[in-house]
Parts: C-alpha cells; sequence; structure tokens
C-alpha cells in the first residue's frame, strides 16, 4: 500500500507542496488500480462484488469462475475507472488493464451486434451467449437493460480512442456494435430493450392514453420489443452515441442523437400529466413491461428523458429540445409527496400514487404504500430543484461539469483503503445492484466504490 504524509494545511499554499501532494495520489491511485485488478479480474473480466478472502463472487448471483459481468457496475465500468487513472496517471499499467477488460467484452460480443448482462467464457455453459467469435451457442439477443451494450460499447470506443486505434479487434468490436445500434434504432428515434436483428417500427406519432381499460387489457408478452425508457436506457444511451460521434466523427451518430431527442419530445404525455412512461407500444400509447410494472408516468424515467433532453441540447446547440421541460418539471413538483419523495408510478389520469402488492408470485395494484415488494424501487427522489437549475445553465450556453473535487475528500478516500490497498464495504441495509443476500455488517468488495473512487481521484488529478 502507498501511504500518504499529508500536511493538515493546504497544499497550495507552500510553493512545490501541491505537486508532491499530486505526485503521492497518482502513486496511490495506480496501486489501488493494480491491486483490484491483480485480486480480482478474471480474463481481464470483473463481476459486482467479492469476498475479501474471495470465497465468493457475486453479479446477478453467485458467478462461476468463467463468468464476468457486462452490466454496471461489472467489466465496462471497471475499463472506464482505469482509463480515467490512466488518463490522470499516465501509468501503462491501468491502460493495460482496462485493454484486457476490453478483451473480455470482445469475446462476449453476440453475433447480434451488443451485449447480454454477462460473459460466460466456457463454450459449454448454458450461460455463453452466440458469441460473434462462434464460442457459445446460447442466446442472441443484444440488450440495451440496465446499459449493458451502452456502457460496454462507450468502454470500447474510448479504449479504441487511447489506444490510437491501433488495436484492431477493439477497433472492430466497436465499429460492429455502433452498426448495430444504429441499425436497432426505430424509425421514429425510439430503441428497444432488446434486439436480434434490424428493427422497424412505426411512423412517428405522439404519445397518448389508452382508450381502453389498460388494467386488463393491450398487455403484450414481448414488451422488450417496443419503445423503451426503463431503467435510464437513454441516459446511458446518449453517453454511448456523444462518445461516438466526438471519437469517429461519424455524422450518423448526430443523426441519431436528434432523432432520439424528436422521439423523446414526442413520448411526453399529454396534460395534465405531461411526462414520460416506462414503456409505449408502436401507436405511442404506455404499456405493461414486467407483471409488476404497470402503463403509468414513470418519475424516474421522466427524470432521465430531462436529463437526455438537456444533454441532447449541449450536443446539437438546439434548444427546441428543451421545450417540453419546464412543464414536466412543474407536473413532477406537483406530484411530489409529503415526505419529498416521488411515487415511481402515478396512474394514468387520475395521477394516483400507484404501487403493488404481491401475494406469491402474482401482483396487484394498490394505491397503499404499505407492505411493497422489497426488490422494486416503489418510490424515488426528487431530483426537479437540481434539473432547474441545470435547465437555466443549458439555456444560458453554460458547460455541465461536475463539482471540482477537494483535497480532504481524496484524503477520505484514500485512508480507507485496507492493507492490501483495496477498499471494503459493510452491508448496512442500503439497496445494492443485483440485490445481494448479505447479512448486517457483512465485508464484501464493491465494483461500484471501486469506480466511484477512482473517478473522483483522477478528476482530482486533472482539475486545476
Amino acid at each position: 500500500m502507498v501511504l500518504l504524509v499529508l500536511s493538515l494545511s493546504d497544499p497550495r499554499d507552500v510553493p512545490g507542496q501541491e505537486a508532491d501532494f499530486k505526485s503521492n495520489v497518482r502513486q496511490a491511485l495506480a496501486g489501488a488500480c493494480v491491486a483490484f485488478h491483480d485480486t480480482f479480474h478474471v480474463r481481464g473480466g470483473y463481476v459486482y462484488y467479492y469476498a475479501p478472502d474471495q470465497s465468493f463472487r457475486l453479479g446477478e448471483g453467485a458467478a462461476t469462475s468463467t463468468q464476468v459481468w457486462v452490466q454496471p457496475p461489472g467489466t465496462p465500468a471497471v475499463g472506464l475507472a482505469f482509463l480515467q487513472a490512466y488518463r490522470a496517471t499516465r501509468d501503462e499499467r491501468c491502460l493495460k488493464f482496462a485493454s484486457e477488460a476490453g478483451r473480455a467484452l470482445v469475446y462476449g460480443q453476440l453475433q447480434s451486434g451488443g451485449w447480454t448482462n454477462l460473459v460466460d467464457f466456457d463454450p459449454g455453459s448454458k450461460h455463453a451467449g452466440l458469441y460473434r467469435n462462434g464460442k457459445g451457442k446460447g442466446r442472441n439477443y443484444s440488450s440495451l437493460d440496465d446499459g449493458q451494450t451502452q456502457t460496454a460499447l462507450r468502454f470500447l470506443i474510448e479504449l479504441d480512442e487511447a489506444l490510437e486505434f491501433q488495436d484492431k479487434a477493439i477497433t472492430e468490436a466497436a465499429f460492429t456494435g455502433l452498426e448495430a445500434l444504429l441499425a436497432a434504432q426505430f424509425r421514429n428515434g425510439a430503441f428497444p430493450q432488446v434486439w436480434q436483428r434490424p428493427t422497424k417500427g412505426a411512423p412517428s406519432a405522439k404519445a397518448a392514453f389508452p382508450d381502453y381499460d389498460w388494467r386488463t387489457e393491450g398487455r403484450i408478452k414481448e414488451y422488450w420489443n417496443y419503445y423503451t425508457l426503463n431503467d435510464d436506457l437513454c441516459v446511458d444511451l446518449i453517453e454511448t452515441l456523444a462518445s461516438a460521434h466526438r471519437v469517429y466523427r461519424d455524422p450518423r451518430m448526430l443523426d441519431a442523437i436528434e432523432r432520439l431527442g424528436q422521439f423523446l419530445m414526442d413520448a411526453q404525455l399529454p396534460a395534465p400529466q405531461p411526462a414520460w412512461a416506462q414503456q409505449y407500444n408502436y401507436q405511442m400509447v404506455p404499456i405493461w413491461a414486467r407483471a409488476f410494472e404497470p402503463p403509468a408516468v414513470a418519475t424516474r424515467e421522466s427524470q432521465g428523458v430531462v436529463r437526455t433532453l438537456l444533454r441532447i441540447t449541449e450536443i446539437t446547440e438546439d434548444n427546441r429540445y428543451l421545450e417540453c421541460i419546464p412543464e414536466a418539471l412543474e407536473y413532477l413538483e406537483r406530484s411530489t409527496l409529503a415526505d419529498g419523495k416521488l411515487a415511481r408510478y402515478y396512474e394514468l389520469r387520475t395521477n394516483k400514487p400507484l404501487y403493488m402488492r404481491r401475494e406469491g408470485k402474482s401482483y396487484s395494484l394498490t394505491y397503499s404504500e404499505k407492505d411493497l415488494p422489497s426488490h422494486y424501487g416503489w418510490k424515488w427522489d426528487s431530483e426537479v430543484d437540481q434539473l432547474r437549475q441545470e435547465l437555466t445553465q443549458v439555456r444560458q450556453g453554460k458547460i455541465r461539469v461536475p463539482a471540482d473535487v477537494k483535497q480532504n475528500e481524496v484524503d477520505t478516500i484514500l485512508a480507507g483503503l485496507n492493507d492490501q490497498n483495496l477498499w471494503v464495504s459493510r452491508y448496512d441495509g442500503q439497496r445494492l445492484v443485483g440485490q445481494p443476500k448479505f447479512s448486517q455488517g457483512q465485508e464484501f468488495i464493491d465494483s461500484a466504490v471501486f469506480n466511484k473512487h477512482v473517478e473522483k481521484i483522477a478528476r482530482f488529478l486533472q482539475q486545476k
């Protein structure tokens, strides 16, 4: 472990001390990356959680010795963290670790061009997909759920740039993924949750409320083939397209961004609920997804749409994408609950907070927030105030940047490294990706914590 001896005074007060401090931080950051890589990688890939003694590896459930996870905070998210560390330290080991993560994703790229939630290096495993490399005979569904394909593709694009486009396998995987992603975009600019082949969809239309009893009618079994906003699909997607636009300067990326923006404006529901649903059919009517995901106004996704439209405006410098935001924020503000949170769902037309009650394997709708299933987020933090501030900034043409990272924040993060140079978490009942069954106080290594800490330290080193 790299030990830092830090002065309590601000290093900027003493000439040369700031440079020494940052030099120590660079060494510590590189050391943490080496420790994480050397302790946990499997053929360059990663999962969500690890036992400190390596007695278990978890993704969405237990991971075998041949499996790595694509869904964040797994392999591509860790790879992006290594890239950030490389940019901040110029330590070639960090770039090597990122390249290994990229190779793991190249192995697991599906013939349909994207990725599913995991990669299995055992060709005989039932979890191995129909990979481009010819190994594996399983499914061929490329997924945009939970940032799977988006994050993998964005990482490969940025890795391709960092490698100066000299690794043919990385370049080919990135281009193959982008071609498949563009082919999956519907004519009206929307995207499905998953795809196997190019999509078509229907012509552009404005969103509308169902004119039938949505509780009992209009259910669609393969909802994943329709227009999807669930789980911040577009929030993740816009960053992938933005990276591709910046790195490759392909005009089709900008066109895809603009078409996505137009779809999001079209998908805004009519007054008095001018926000967004999770899922739409080809007639732009909200539909059921899973049994506990009804056609409704979805506040998490609505706030994600606002963030996406802000980002599209920054990329395109076209303020028309902002026009629908104020009424959406006013609606969300009106819908805020007494505890300051937003219900995940609001019933169409009535705007009553809508929840689910679980009875065995079945779900039933309820207006009561008592005894809700614990596997889903039924309430969400309101981001209205923050989004209003960002809307003002974007209108004024200001570049939105994260706040500077302070020295004391870096001190605290680095002080949390144990004697193996790892950040150890303790379970305190918090909701975690993959919903691992940890006991209270149980220690574990969390890839999300590694990614967050590396990003923050790297940002500190690069800021002026």
